[in-house]
């Protein structure tokens, strides 16, 4: 067998930064008890306009979700 050649870039293991959220726990909960209030928002947002005009609800909602440590 040939030799194989990474294309890796090396890089001294002081340079690289650890993820945001390794240092957050697991979720306390499960992801459908997670931020009831935003939600709520969300959904009765997208019930009564349309997924298209509730952005900003469904991207405060993800942010949520990603605080209480799930990868959304």
């Amino acid at each position: 067998m040939g030799q194989s050649v990474s294309l890796m870039p090396k890089v001294a293991a002081s340079t690289v930064e650890a993820p945001k959220n390794a240092a957050k726990e697991k979720p306390k909960c499960k992801a459908c008890c997670a931020c009831p209030e935003t939600k709520k928002a969300r959904d009765a947002c997208i019930m009564d306009h349309g997924e298209e005009k509730c952005s900003e609800l469904i991207e405060k909602h993800k942010q949520c979700m990603r605080d209480m440590g799930f990868n959304i």
